[in-house]
């Protein structure tokens, strides 16, 4: 079984895949259907890594939006046909910058917990 770490790791790596190809401006992403793909690839990635995290993490990182990453990827699996651009557009712009340093931070203090080195082990990229 995965740990949460690993699993910390997996939301990292694929907040980093989609920073790699993100557009810079948002008629680019509009325009562009192969980039779309991949960015709700990579959100359905940390939503699932964010359901398999344990409660008793979730709960002592309450201020992270867990439910709502889940709730994400539930949405972009079983209704993509309803899936609203816009949305994944301000997720990506808006909510990812932040999630990634919350995400850093609690893989920081997870090694300081244990005794690791506090820097997050570099994500493939």
């Amino acid at each position: 079984m995965r740990s949460d770490r690993e699993r910390l790791l997996d939301i990292l790596e694929a907040i980093e895949k989609i920073e790699q190809h993100k557009a810079t401006q948002k008629p680019d992403f509009d325009a562009d259907e192969m980039l779309q793909v991949w960015v709700v690839h990579y959100l359905q990635i940390i939503g699932e890594a964010a359901s398999r995290i344990s409660p008793e993490l979730r709960a002592q990182y309450a201020d992270i939006p867990w439910g709502q990453m889940i709730g994400t990827r539930h949405v972009l699996v079983h209704g993509y046909f309803e899936i609203d651009l816009d949305i994944v557009w301000t997720a990506v712009d808006v909510d990812l910058p932040e999630l990634k340093r919350q995400v850093m931070n609690i893989i920081s203090q997870l090694n300081q917990d244990e005794g690791i080195d506090s820097q997050p082990p570099d994500v493939p990229g």
